[in-house]
């Protein structure tokens, strides 16, 4: 793998990997996670939903190579920061059967495909808003206080990174699409409706005990392959309007989550993929990939879920030169790059 793939660009990253090497132990109690495709590891296998990634070509470059209901080639960004992180075994869907005994005590993941800030973008597509996910996260807690007693737990809670992702789900697979969205809300409003959801999501999970907490910003939803094939007229350029709302977004993002930072205690971060994933995307050659406005699997242009699979004609046999694996979700190796973004952005969180 080229260098300008691993390099990470911090000193930061050095230092962490370094403690996970002395002490043997992961850095953190528990990793939870919470949010959309881009995290979920298996939920919407077990939904009556069309929006799943548990057959082939998903999951052919995975440690199994076998699919899991990761939307992607391989492992997610939140796979590798787990590695980072110094953990043995990935936080277990919460929906699957490895959710349960001594798996849980480092972790769960709560993210469902298609879910959102906004809960009627889950319920458009029969996936698990974020309001059920914060409930699933109350009933995980009270399982691991059943097994270590309420003081143990509440430090594991306390001490355990939270993962958020969300909001792409709430444009492109509902704004955007949805008239009665967007005939009555500018995106400027729509914004500022989901991000009142997510100020009410981090003060109800920082009332469960969570104290470090991460979000990741909106992605260049413009260059998303399927939303260039999708809202690009014909262009292969990135949809500029898209991005324009995807960075006003962030903006907001930035300064709610400042505001949010005066709970007592909290360390909140909010992770930019908005910049490492437009710099790939800009200089693929720079970075390591030779493609960046085809994914990898059919024609690279719009499939994804269910058009995506063993079928699809025109996937590429080798994805590591490849930014994205659909017409949505990075590729394995995109996701490494992310997550060392990730893990260098938020080293106060482990701090």
């Amino acid at each position: 793998m080229e260098i300008s793939r691993i390099f990470l660009g911090s000193l930061d990253f050095v230092l962490l990997a370094s403690l996970v090497v002395v002490h043997g132990d992961p850095l953190v109690p528990a990793l939870i996670i919470f949010g959309d495709s881009v995290v979920d590891v298996g939920n919407n296998n077990n939904l009556v939903t069309l929006v799943k990634a548990n057959f082939p070509p998903y999951g052919r470059d995975f440690v199994t190579h076998r699919p899991t209901g990761r939307f992607c080639n391989g492992k997610l960004a939140t796979d590798f920061t787990a590695e980072y992180l110094g953990f043995s075994s990935y936080p277990p869907a919460h929906l699957s059967q490895e959710a349960r005994g001594n798996n849980l005590l480092t972790g769960a993941n709560f993210a469902s495909a298609a879910s959102g800030y906004y809960d009627t973008t889950a319920r458009l597509y029969g996936a698990i808003p974020l309001t059920q996910q914060l409930s699933y996260y109350r009933e995980y807690q009270s399982k691991v206080v059943n097994m270590v007693g309420r003081d143990k737990a509440n430090a594991i809670f306390a001490g355990a990174i939270h993962l958020l992702s969300a909001g792409s789900s709430d444009f492109i697979q509902n704004y955007y699409i949805n008239p009665l969205l967007n005939g009555a809300y500018s995106p400027d409003q729509f914004s500022d409706i989901i991000l009142g959801s997510y100020s009410t999501f981090i003060r109800n999970l920082y009332q469960l005990g969570a104290r470090r907490i991460g979000v990741t910003s909106l992605p260049p939803t413009g260059c998303l392959p399927a939303a260039i094939t999708l809202f690009g007229g014909g262009s292969n350029q990135c949809v500029a309007r898209l991005n324009r709302d995807a960075v006003s977004f962030n903006d907001k993002l930035n300064s709610t989550s400042q505001t949010l930072r005066n709970l007592p205690g909290l360390k909140l971060v909010v992770f930019d993929i908005y910049h490492p994933l437009l710099d790939m995307i800009s200089r693929p050659d720079d970075n390591g990939f030779s493609e960046a406005r085809r994914a990898c699997c059919g024609t690279g242009t719009i499939e994804t879920s269910l058009l995506c699979n063993s079928r699809s004609i025109g996937t590429c046999s080798n994805a590591t030169q490849y930014i994205f694996w659909d017409g949505f979700h990075p590729s394995e190796t995109a996701n490494e790059v992310l997550a060392g973004n990730l893990l260098s952005q938020g080293f106060d969180l482990i701090s």
